[in-house]
């Protein structure tokens, strides 16, 4: 006669840890940069070039997910580029190519050809046109939605909430013929009206910069990195990751 052995309830795949991801603006001079957006393309080179050495390689979100999927995230970090810059092309993918990176490059379709006039201070810094975006996701780079223009989703009325999530995914998509999978909320400020907006949408993830309790594949964290990021502080904030993120279900 068998036994049947009640093992209690079953229990659904164990979340995983958050996944380790870099928040990159603007690479280019930063001799006149209040809001510690940019680093240099030597700054760039020495972090990349310090994240190799320690075994890790950067890679698009959209890889890094896709690897965790298959339970081999292992070895691999999050390379991520708010807002567009036109000094993306010239400044950022060299290197990037040169560390055999990938990367994330979240634009603005509402703003093409543009600057970045939501930034009070500062210099006006060019935002690539719509032929320079294409000519990134040529070269490979992923590109996601930073919004329509960039503003704050969590102070928007319902038709903006709309048009800043879904409408400009559907432009980003005609720009460049192909799915776009990722979006990343402006100013990083993110509440669950915009996280349902954003899923609603049809984006598989969303990037954050602290989102708290909302962290989920539609809330990611990110870590800020500046031209103060030496090598060094840079591997220190990556060691300290896992102790300041506890593991969340679907990652």
């Amino acid at each position: 006669m068998s036994v049947s052995v009640d093992t209690g309830p079953r229990l659904g795949p164990r979340p995983g840890p958050v996944p380790w991801v870099a928040m990159y603006h603007s690479v280019g001079d930063c001799s006149d940069d209040p809001y510690r957006i940019t680093v240099t393309p030597e700054r760039l080179d020495e972090q990349l070039g310090r994240l190799r050495r320690r075994g890790l390689r950067g890679v698009s979100m959209a890889e890094l997910l896709a690897a965790r999927a298959r339970g081999e995230r292992r070895g691999l970090v999050g390379l991520t580029f708010d807002d567009g810059y036109a000094d993306f092309l010239d400044h950022a993918l060299p290197v990037l190519r040169r560390h055999d990176c990938g990367a994330t490059l979240f634009v603005l379709p509402g703003r093409l050809g543009g600057d970045n006039a939501w930034d009070p201070l500062g210099p006006r810094k060019p935002l690539l046109t719509a032929d320079g975006i294409r000519r990134a996701a040529e070269a490979g780079v992923e590109i996601g939605s930073h919004g329509l223009t960039h503003v704050d989703l969590t102070k928007a009325d319902d038709d903006l909430l709309h048009t800043e999530t879904a409408e400009s995914r559907a432009v980003l998509s005609e720009l460049i013929s192909a799915p776009v999978d990722g979006f990343c909320y402006p100013y990083g400020t993110v509440d669950a009206r915009a996280v349902a907006a954003v899923r609603a949408a049809g984006y598989t993830y969303a990037c954050a910069i602290d989102p708290g309790p909302l962290t989920s594949p539609h809330a990611l964290p990110r870590v800020h990195v500046g031209q103060n990021d030496t090598a060094v502080r840079l591997y220190l904030k990556h060691r300290l990751h896992r102790l300041r993120r506890r593991p969340v279900a679907g990652l």
